[in-house]
C-alpha cells in the first residue's frame, strides 16, 4: 500500500470544512489498509483520526504568532525579512516527512494564502525531488489571485506561487465551478483538473451504532434503489410471502430493491417452523437470496437467532425508504405510526391503525391488488417523489464511501498527474 501524508494548517478536533473533509480521508484510507500520516499545525488528537499517526508542527498553523505577523505585512506589499528563514524552517521540517511518503496531499494550502511561507516550502520541497507525487486538493482558490473573486489582484513573489501550475502535481477540486475556476488562475487546461466532491457520511447523519453499520455494510443498503422495511415478527397473518412476490416483480423491472424483515417467527404461531422454511424456499425460488433479508438468520459476523432490540428496528426505520405491510390482518398495525413518524411511506393493507389516523397515512393495498400492481405503484411513488429521488443519489453517489471507491482510491492508485477523462 502507498504511503499518504496529508497536510493542512490544522486538524480536527479544530472545527471547519477542510479539517472534517480530511478526517473522512483519513477514515477511508485508514480502512482501506493505507499507511495516513496527519501533519497539521493545530490539533489531531482526535478519534475521527484514530487510524493515522498525526505530526504537529507549529509553523503550519494559519494563525502562528510568526505566520500571523508575516501575513499582516505582505498585505501592506511588502515581503518582510522574516518570510524566508520561517519557509526554511517549515522546509527542513517536512523534508522528511515527505521522503518518507509516495503521495503528499495538500488540502488547500497551496492554492490558499493562509500560510504563504507553508505554500513557498512545498514548492520548495517539489523543486528539489522530495515529494515524490503532490496531490493538490483545491477546495477554496485565494481571491489575490482569482480572476473571479473580484478582488485586486495581487502580483508578484510570493503571490504567484498560488497562481503557478506545476504539471508533476495532481489538482483536485471540490466542484465543476471551482475548476473553471483554478484553471483560469493557473492557465491551464480544465481537463488537467479533477472534481472529486464532498460527501456525507449517512451512518452519522442517520444515527446508527454499531449494528445498524454492520447491516448496512453486510446487505449493501445504501448501495439499493430501493430498501423495503417489514418491522414484524414472522408469522402467517404477515403475508411475508406476498411482500417476497412483489420484491421479485420490482427486481424484474430493473429496481435493485432489498427486503428487510426484521423480526423472528413467532414462537407461539402454529407450524411457525414450517411456514418460515416455505418462505426460505420461496426466497431461492424467486432468486431473492441478496435481496429479500431475514435478519433472524443473521449475518456474516452474527449468527441466528438475531433478536434486534427497539433501538436497532429505529435505526432500520431511518435507513429504509418506505415501510411495507400487506398483513392478511392486524390487531392494530403499529409500523403505520412508527413509518409516519420518521416520516416514511407506508403501504398496507387496511388496518385498525389506518381506522385510528385517517386512510391517508399509507398507500392502500386493495384486496385484489396483485403483487406487480403492488410493485408497480412503488415504482411509480419512487420515480416521482423529489425526496426519495434526492436519497438515492445522495447515498448511491455522495456517500463518502461511494466517492471513495469511484474517484479518490482510482486517483491515489493511479500515478500519474494527468486524468483519465474529465471528472
Amino acid at each position: 500500500m502507498r504511503r499518504l501524508t496529508l497536510i493542512h494548517y490544522t486538524a480536527p478536533p479544530v472545527i471547519g470544512g477542510v479539517e472534517n473533509v480530511m478526517a473522512q480521508h483519513t477514515r477511508l484510507f485508514a480502512d482501506a489498509g493505507y499507511p495516513v500520516t496527519v501533519v497539521a499545525g493545530r490539533g489531531g488528537k482526535d478519534e475521527s483520526l484514530a487510524g493515522a499517526h498525526t505530526i504537529v508542527i507549529s509553523m503550519l498553523d494559519s494563525e502562528h504568532s510568526e505566520n500571523l505577523q508575516i501575513a499582516r505585512t505582505l498585505d501592506a506589499r511588502i515581503v518582510p525579512p522574516e518570510f524566508n528563514p520561517l519557509q526554511e524552517h517549515i522546509t527542513r521540517m517536512l523534508a522528511p516527512i515527505c521522503a518518507d511518503s509516495d503521495i503528499v496531499i495538500v488540502h488547500n494550502v497551496f492554492n490558499f494564502h493562509f500560510n504563504l511561507p507553508l505554500t513557498a516550502a512545498l514548492h520548495r520541497l517539489l523543486d528539489h525531488g522530495l515529494i515524490r507525487r503532490m496531490v493538490a486538493w483545491c477546495h477554496d482558490i485565494s481571491r489575490y489571485v482569482n480572476p473571479f473573486s473580484g478582488a485586486e489582484m495581487r502580483l508578484g513573489f510570493p503571490w504567484d506561487l498560488l497562481r503557478t501550475w506545476r504539471p508533476e502535481v495532481t489538482y483536485v477540486t471540490v466542484s465543476s465551478q471551482r475548476r473553471h475556476a483554478l484553471a483560469a488562475t493557473l492557465g491551464c487546461p480544465e481537463e488537467r483538473i479533477r472534481v472529486v466532491p464532498n460527501g456525507v457520511d449517512p451512518t452519522v447523519l442517520l444515527g446508527l451504532g454499531d449494528l445498524g453499520r454492520h447491516l448496512v455494510e453486510e446487505f449493501n443498503l445504501m448501495k439499493a434503489d430501493l430498501v423495503m422495511l417489514m418491522p414484524i415478527r414472522i408469522t402467517r397473518a404477515k403475508n411475508i410471502e406476498f411482500a417476497l412476490k412483489v420484491t421479485a416483480a420490482l427486481k424484474a423491472s430493473g429496481i435493485k430493491s432489498k427486503l428487510v424483515v426484521t423480526g423472528p417467527p413467532d414462537p407461539h404461531a402454529p407450524d411457525i417452523a414450517e411456514y418460515f422454511d416455505a418462505l426460505l424456499l420461496q426466497r431461492r425460488e424467486l432468486g431473492l437470496q441478496e435481496d429479500a433479508i431475514f435478519l433472524y438468520k443473521g449475518t456474516g459476523r452474527m449468527s441466528s437467532p438475531l433478536i434486534l432490540n427497539p433501538a436497532a428496528v429505529a435505526e432500520l426505520y431511518r435507513v429504509c425508504d418506505l415501510v411495507l405491510i400487506p398483513s392478511h390482518r392486524e390487531g392494530f398495525g403499529l409500523p403505520v405510526l412508527e413509518g409516519a413518524l420518521v416520516g416514511k411511506p407506508v403501504f398496507a393493507t387496511a388496518m385498525p391503525a389506518l381506522d385510528e389516523i385517517g386512510p391517508d397515512a399509507a398507500y392502500l393495498i386493495e384486496p385484489d391488488e396483485s403483487p406487480a400492481q403492488v410493485a408497480a405503484r412503488i415504482q411509480l411513488w419512487a420515480q416521482q417523489d423529489t425526496t426519495h429521488c434526492l436519497s438515492q443519489r445522495m447515498r448511491q453517489r455522495y456517500a463518502w464511501q461511494s466517492i471513495f471507491s469511484r474517484m479518490i482510491e482510482p486517483l491515489i492508485a493511479n500515478s500519474s498527474s494527468q486524468p483519465e477523462e474529465a471528472a
